[in-house]
């Protein structure tokens, strides 16, 4: 259940994004419940990311509406720190600070801007980190990590805010098919505990597998959206049908 009634945990009507003359997002409608994981699928270039980059501030849109837990994201007087630490975002590049432990890049914004003491932090990140099994890791420092480690302890780093809501961007694309697997299997540990997610991704697998919605980005709108035993198995736009059917030969090929 939403807390905001029946309200949708995440809205979106209108939005609008454009970078300079190109229209990236052209007026995007997406409800989100609570609980709930949608992944967005399509082609590179389709808007996947340009929209989770809206949704915390991270991009301004020029159009429309965007409403997190109650609260308008485009509102010019929203706390940008308070919205981000509501919703959290992982990208692709894992961004660990490449001077600090994983401890300490954990730590560092629930002790800066969450509020946290020094112990209070350290004690909720090894709690998260041996929830992933990377306990031992704790003192390392991130070259130290194989790229799948290191996008794990970003998404714990992430979850060290505690987030109502968490955007993924693409988080397997930079890494080696065989380490593919323990973050999808994190990410699945994140929605079966009724973390809301909205994910942009190329593992078709795993989106169907995990989201309640897929939705099929194409040229910067929603094309088409729906549970992804219908979207993966009988898709009504023609788009949708092509993109997947290129998807499931490269998979084949690689």
């Amino acid at each position: 259940m939403s807390t905001n009634g029946d309200a949708p945990f995440v809205h979106l009507r209108g939005v609008s994004k454009w970078f300079g003359a190109l229209c990236v997002l052209d007026k995007i409608d997406l409800d989100v419940a609570e609980h709930n994981v949608v992944c967005l699928i399509g082609a590179s270039g389709s808007g996947k990311s340009t929209l989770l980059r809206c949704l915390n501030r991270l991009e301004r849109i020029e159009e429309g509406e965007i409403v997190v837990d109650g609260q308008r994201v485009n509102d010019e007087k929203v706390d940008v720190n308070a919205l981000r630490r509501k919703v959290g975002i992982v990208f692709q590049a894992y961004n660990l600070f490449p001077h600090m432990t994983v401890l300490q890049n954990v730590t560092l914004a629930p002790r800066k801007a969450g509020g946290f003491t020094r112990e209070g932090a350290e004690g909720q990140a090894r709690s998260l980190l041996k929830r992933i099994g990377l306990e031992d890791k704790a003192d390392e420092f991130p070259d130290r990590l194989s790229g799948g480690q290191q996008q794990r302890v970003a998404i714990v780093r992430a979850l060290a805010m505690g987030p109502k809501v968490l955007l993924l961007d693409e988080i397997t694309s930079a890494l080696d098919p065989q380490l593919v697997s323990e973050v999808l299997g994190l990410v699945r540990e994140l929605a079966e505990s009724g973390m809301t997610m909205i994910i942009a991704t190329h593992e078709m697998g795993f989106a169907r597998e995990v989201a309640d919605k897929v939705c099929f980005l194409d040229a910067g709108r929603i094309l088409e959206e729906g549970p992804p035993a219908r979207i993966f198995t009988e898709p009504s736009e023609p788009r949708t049908r092509e993109f997947l059917s290129r998807v499931l030969e490269a998979e084949k090929l690689s």
